[in-house]
């Protein structure tokens, strides 16, 4: 479930995969101080809605800026919870002039794929699958696709075919679930 928003335009849309295209260069997800900048701004408007503010996805795209923010809620989210996140969202963010430029703002479930942004919300993930963008090389690799078997004070340890990688949460870039389909 995903809701888009482009300044004052509102589309609702179906889950979108992520955002690639011409002019394309990448989603920022982790560490930088923009992001933890937006993300201070952001959390008191989404958590005072009721909801929980999972993380902030950042890119290029080829006419503005793709600021992609998940939100959870225990009964689940739907596309008038997203309109409702983004409608708030977007208000603070022209106040607080947060975002310079032209931007789009999606609003989005975390969805079956679910994305990780902090050591906590990996720990309920413990025994299941997940995807690790790094940094730069961690054991000569920079993606990792393996079980989480634990989650320590500063690290993710991943099991990949037979091997144990202990990878600093710093290096992480991103990491998502892997939906597993029986």
């Amino acid at each position: 479930v995903g809701l888009i928003t482009r300044r004052s335009q509102v589309q609702i849309l179906p889950p979108l995969p992520t955002f690639k295209g011409p002019g394309y260069s990448g989603l920022f997800i982790f560490g930088t101080n923009m992001q933890d900048r937006l993300h201070t701004v952001l959390e008191p408007t989404v958590t005072g809605l009721g909801y929980e503010l999972l993380g902030i996805e950042r890119g290029r795209g080829p006419d503005s800026q793709l600021v992609r923010l998940y939100i959870d809620h225990v009964d689940g989210i739907s596309v008038d919870d997203c309109e409702t996140v983004s409608r708030q969202v977007g208000d603070v963010i022209e106040v607080e002039n947060a975002i310079r430029g032209a931007y789009t703002l999606e609003v989005s479930s975390p969805g079956i794929d679910r994305p990780l942004f902090t050591l906590e919300q990996h720990r309920p993930f413990i025994g299941n699958k997940i995807q690790v963008r790094l940094r730069s090389m961690v054991n000569g690799r920079r993606r990792l696709s393996g079980v989480l078997s634990d989650v320590g004070a500063e690290e993710l340890i991943v099991d990949v075919d037979g091997e144990s990688f202990n990878v600093p949460f710093p290096e992480v870039e991103r990491s998502r679930l892997v939906a597993e389909w029986s």
